[in-house]
C-alpha cells in the first residue's frame, strides 16, 4: 500500500499531547466525545457536528446518514439533524439518499491559513527553494497521529498521491513527522508511541517502536530528520524544525526528491537551505 489516501479538513495547533482533549482532537468518538458533557465551557453539538464533517473524508460519492452514524458512533437522529443543519449553513448538499460537502466547507481550513502568518511567511520561501533546486519543499504541524501539510510548493510529483495544503501523512514514518515528535517532551513521545500502529508501507519503514524512539531522540540531537524510501518507494526526504523564540517546535519544513538524485553532497546542501530557510522564519513562528 502507498501513502495515505486522505485528504482531511484542515485542524488547528500542535497538540501537546496526553489529555483527554488531545484524544478527542486525535479522532474521538461519540464515547469519548460525551466524556465533555459536564464541562461547561464544551459545545457538544458542535464537537458532533464537526465529527460529522470528518465523517466525508475519503468518501468522494458522499456519506448517508448511516454511513455518518457509523464512523461517528452518533445515532441516526441525531446524525440527520447535523447534515440537515450543515445543509441549511451551505456546507452540505443533499442528493436523495446522499450527503456531499460544497466548497464553502473549504473557508474553515482556509481561515487558519489564511490568520497564520508563519503560513503566509513560508509560502514565498518555500516557492524559492523550488525553484533553486526543482524539488518539492512543504511546511506542516502535528495533528494527533499525523502531519498536517499547511503550505507547499510542487514542482512535479514524486509520490504516488499527489499531495496539497491539507493532506495528511503518518508523522510516524514522515521527515517531518519525526521533526515534529522531536519537539514533544519525552512523556508526550511515549503517549504517541503507545497510541500507534505503525504499518510497512515499504521494505524500508521502521515499524519497530522502541527503534522509532530511538530515532527520534536523535533527530531531536542533531536537529534534522532523514528518511530514506520509508514511505514511498524511490522518495528521500529531509526535514527541519521551525522554532519559536522560546525554542518550542511549532512547524516543519522539507525537500522531497528522488532518492537516487540525493546523494551525500546534495543532502548536505539541501539541508543548509532548510536551516536558513527556518531561521528566516524564526521572527513569524512567535
Amino acid at each position: 500500500m502507498t501513502a495515505t489516501r486522505a485528504r482531511r479538513s484542515l485542524h488547528g495547533e500542535l497538540p501537546r499531547g496526553g489529555s483527554a482533549a488531545d484524544s478527542a482532537a486525535a479522532g474521538g468518538t461519540a464515547a469519548n466525545l460525551s466524556a465533555f458533557e459536564g464541562d461547561p465551557n464544551f459545545v457538544l453539538s458542535l464537537a458532533r457536528g464537526l465529527k460529522v464533517i470528518e465523517s466525508f473524508d475519503g468518501r468522494k460519492e458522499g456519506v448517508t446518514v448511516a454511513d455518518a452514524a457509523r464512523h461517528t458512533g452518533l445515532s441516526r437522529a441525531a446524525v440527520r439533524r447535523l447534515l440537515i443543519t450543515l445543509e441549511i449553513l451551505g456546507y452540505a448538499e443533499c442528493r436523495g439518499r446522499l450527503y456531499r460537502l460544497r466548497s464553502r466547507v473549504l473557508s474553515l481550513g482556509f481561515s487558519f491559513i489564511s490568520s497564520t502568518s508563519l503560513v503566509a511567511a513560508a509560502q514565498p520561501i518555500l516557492d524559492h527553494i523550488t525553484e533553486t533546486i526543482h524539488e518539492s519543499s512543504s511546511m506542516s504541524v502535528l495533528d494527533g497521529n499525523d502531519i498536517v501539510y499547511v503550505a507547499r510548493s510542487s514542482v512535479h510529483r514524486v509520490m504516488s498521491v499527489d499531495l496539497s495544503v491539507g493532506s495528511r501523512l503518518p508523522a510516524y514514518c514522515t521527515s517531518m513527522g519525526r521533526v515534529l515528535l522531536a519537539g514533544l517532551a519525552d512523556p508526550e513521545i511515549a503517549v504517541f508511541l503507545d497510541r500507534i500502529r505503525p504499518k510497512a508501507y515499504t521494505p524500508r519503514t521502521v515499524t519497530s517502536k522502541p527503534k522509532l524512539r530511538e530515532i527520534i531522540l536523535r533527530v531531536r540531537r542533531q536537529g534534522y530528520a532523514v528518511v530514506d524510501e520509508e514511505l514511498e518507494p524511490g522518495l528521500k526526504s529531509m526535514a527541519v524544525p521551525i522554532l519559536n523564540r522560546q525554542g518550542r517546535t511549532v512547524a516543519a519544513i522539507n525537500i522531497g526528491a528522488p532518492a537516487l538524485r540525493v546523494r551525500r553532497s546534495e543532502a548536505e546542501r539541501f539541508l543548509a537551505m532548510l536551516h536558513e530557510a527556518a531561521q528566516t522564519l524564526l521572527p513569524a513562528a512567535n
